[in-house]
């Protein structure tokens, strides 16, 4: 019994002193790791954590703080317009048998813009505000403003607005240049007039050309996040956790039209450079190295020779360009544009795009085995290194055509509201699209034309096709086309 009872007693300690010491080993581990169970899964396990990690300590308060007051809901405002039927071109019968009208209908678009200046400049995107015929922006604190669009350039996305007011919050420039893949970032905007929301995400990477712009000269070297992004956020901020702006948000890439995992920006030093030019030359000054350029993969490299699939191939230079000028030559790998390296096509343009017709650059080639520097001085599309201030009577000499305005008498004949008549015609795009002096511009682009400043605002930074619509003094109504 006695014996029994002893080895009773042995098991209990035995059996406390494995308790304590499973213990004082899972209190010790537990410093190091967190237990995580997995819903469904068949069995827990543990997982590797530190305490002092990024992840764990990141705090966005402070940049949502800074950068919600300055994001700014913009929108836009389309008039109902009358416009004839687009197959009745030329009416053999002299509208005997009347012209009937198609009327498109009121619209509305809503986006997003960010506050640059204390006293009212506001960056968004061109898509946002192209074509509108009224542009509302409301901040923050529920103020409303109609806005004015100072200058647009299709080639970069990007627009410039002006409100009239002063002591605006506003988010300072950050430099995009910086950036790191895998940095936290915060997209600020307003997703389906959901206003001031904020998501977060990081840079998933950097110079992405994702074709969604048209035009020959346009620049696309994005930025990509995670950050959700919705219909409404473009023209919204990219701020860093600092609450630097370091890029416009622009893009999704979805199959269904919303966020579906990833977003795109126009990066921050883009919109310096584009901007500043807007304010102070109303245009953008574009200038251009004058290369024919490849990205460069493994077919290319061995077709061409090339030891290292590093940097952007000449495949060409533009006759009197400035890469021809300085010795770049066919066949040359660019590897650098000043001290950032470029490893795509994206890449290089991006560099370019922040300087103008007449600066100098340092461009590091590889020819062959050696590497060379290069100080390319840049000109703009027409081989010039002169800067151009905009000109209004620069699109009508493109025209080729003298105007008036049309009478009250005339429009009441012809039944029409406001329109621009072209008295006197000359060489130009008119004339070559088959006008005839008397014709009447009364719609271009689905933009009624009332006066001579709506034909230039309408026609002002456009490329691409332009459709003008009309009527002749006798009453016939017509269309044309041409490119511009």
């Amino acid at each position: 019994m006695l014996k029994s009872f002893k080895n009773y007693v042995a098991i209990l300690l035995i059996a406390g002193v494995a308790g304590f010491a499973g213990a004082g080993i899972f209190k010790y581990t537990e410093k190091k790791e967190s237990y995580v169970h997995y819903v469904g899964a068949p069995a827990a396990h543990f997982t590797n954590f530190s305490s002092s990690s990024p992840e764990a300590s990141m705090d966005f308060v402070q940049a949502a703080d800074i950068t919600v007051p300055a994001v700014v809901h913009v929108k836009t405002e389309y008039a109902a317009k009358s416009y004839n039927n687009p197959f009745q071109f030329n009416d053999p019968w002299g509208g005997l048998f009347g012209n009937p009208n198609i009327k498109s209908q009121p619209g509305e678009g809503s986006g997003s813009g960010v506050i640059i200046t204390d006293d009212g400049y506001i960056a968004t995107n061109n898509h946002v505000i192209e074509d509108a015929d009224k542009v509302n922006v409301t901040l923050n604190d529920k103020r409303t403003y109609t806005a004015k669009v100072i200058g647009r350039d299709p080639n970069t996305d990007l627009a410039l607005l002006k409100i009239d007011e002063k002591g605006l919050p506003f988010i300072a420039y950050g430099n995009s240049d910086n950036v790191k893949v895998g940095q936290w970032v915060l997209a600020v905007g307003n997703p389906f007039n959901l206003t001031s929301t904020v998501t977060a995400g990081i840079i998933s990477a950097k110079g992405r050309n994702i074709n969604i712009l048209g035009g020959d000269h346009k620049i696309e070297s994005y930025l990509q996040t995670d950050a959700a992004v919705n219909p409404g956020n473009s023209g919204g901020a990219l701020v860093n956790t600092k609450g630097e702006l370091v890029g416009i948000n622009s893009a999704i890439e979805s199959n269904t039209g919303s966020y579906a995992g990833y977003s795109f920006a126009i990066p921050v030093n883009i919109v310096k450079k584009v901007i500043g030019d807007l304010l102070e030359y109303g245009t953008v000054q574009r200038a251009f190295i004058g290369i024919n350029i490849r990205d460069i993969d493994s077919k290319l490299a061995d077709e061409k020779g090339i030891k290292n699939i590093k940097g952007v191939y000449v495949d060409g230079c533009t006759p009197g360009g400035s890469a021809e000028e300085a010795g770049i030559e066919k066949g040359d790998v660019v590897t650098k544009v000043g001290n950032v390296s470029v490893n795509s096509s994206s890449e290089l343009q991006e560099q370019v795009s922040r300087f103008r017709p007449g600066d100098k650059i340092n461009v590091t080639i590889e020819r062959g085995d050696k590497e060379k520097d290069i100080t390319v001085v840049l000109k703009n599309k027409n081989n010039k290194t002169d800067l151009v201030k905009e000109d209004k009577k620069e699109i009508v000499s493109l025209l080729g055509a003298d105007f008036t305005q049309v009478t009250d008498e005339e429009q009441s004949k012809l039944g029409i509201s406001g329109g621009v008549k072209i008295d006197k015609l000359e060489s130009g795009k008119l004339r070559a699209a088959g006008i005839r002096e008397g014709f009447i511009i009364t719609i271009i682009d689905k933009k009624q034309i009332n006066n001579m400043d709506d034909l230039v605002n309408a026609l002002d930074h456009k490329s691409g096709g332009v459709l003008i619509e009309g009527v002749y003094p006798n009453g016939t109504r017509a269309y044309y086309a041409f490119g511009l």
